[in-house]
């Protein structure tokens, strides 16, 4: 990887990059309200859930998957697979913040790194998923497979810790402990994703799932979703 490579993805990492994410907890603000997630202990326990199921299975394969159809330029292999994304999103909040941040990411990564390899997606009115966003960015600016799969995998988790930092609420430290902690847990994310099929794709905790069903419902909200 290239010096200009590397700092590409710093950039597009970066917790400050305003993709919007920062205004959504996926769920996780639920468990927080219930007091299921009150300290670093139970939020730790609960992030190596969710990078165990549902960042693995469905966000962070779909990354993988979206920079092979985007590496044999199939453009009906992006939309099925952008499509089954949003499909799979049953919780209405989640899946509207999904949107409203995939469609947030490509307009700027448009703009940044000049990419346009999904603007027919776009022309058709569809909504962009993130991670099909962060693969045509990876591989535009010539980061391998592994390495973009493994920096949207960090940049996601970085995220929760960071809304954590503010919804439970942890300190600074405490934050930054908990993302040194997940790193290991992130390469063997990433290790398993390049082994999984496509009929693997959208395996998820059951418990989250619900839990961004009932955000909506929440009383006292900090977080869109």
């Amino acid at each position: 990887m290239t010096d200009q490579q590397l700092l590409w993805l710093l950039q597009l990492s970066d917790s400050n990059f305003p993709s919007g994410a920062f205004s959504h907890s996926f769920g996780f603000e639920t468990y927080m309200y219930n007091e299921q997630i009150c300290d670093a202990k139970t939020f730790r326990q609960s992030l190596i859930v969710y990078i165990q199921t549902q960042l693995t299975y469905t966000d962070g394969l779909a990354c993988r998957i979206a920079y092979e159809q985007l590496k044999a330029n199939s453009i009906e292999g992006l939309q099925r697979l952008n499509e089954t994304l949003f499909a799979l999103c049953l919780a209405k909040e989640t899946r509207e913040g999904t949107r409203m941040i995939g469609e947030r990411l490509w307009k700027l990564c448009r703009h940044i790194y000049s990419v346009d390899e999904l603007d027919e997606i776009v022309q058709t009115k569809q909504s962009i998923h993130p991670a099909i966003a962060f693969a045509a960015v990876g591989r535009k600016i010539g980061a391998t497979k592994q390495t973009t799969v493994l920096t949207y995998l960090f940049t996601s988790v970085q995220t929760m810790v960071q809304n954590a930092v503010r919804g439970i609420p942890l300190g600074q430290t405490d934050g930054q402990q908990l993302l040194v902690m997940v790193q290991p847990y992130l390469i063997h994310a990433t290790n398993i994703i390049e082994m999984l099929g496509e009929e693997e794709l959208g395996a998820a905790a059951i418990g989250l799932e619900i839990a961004q069903m009932q955000h909506e419902r929440l009383p006292v909200r900090l977080f869109m979703s």
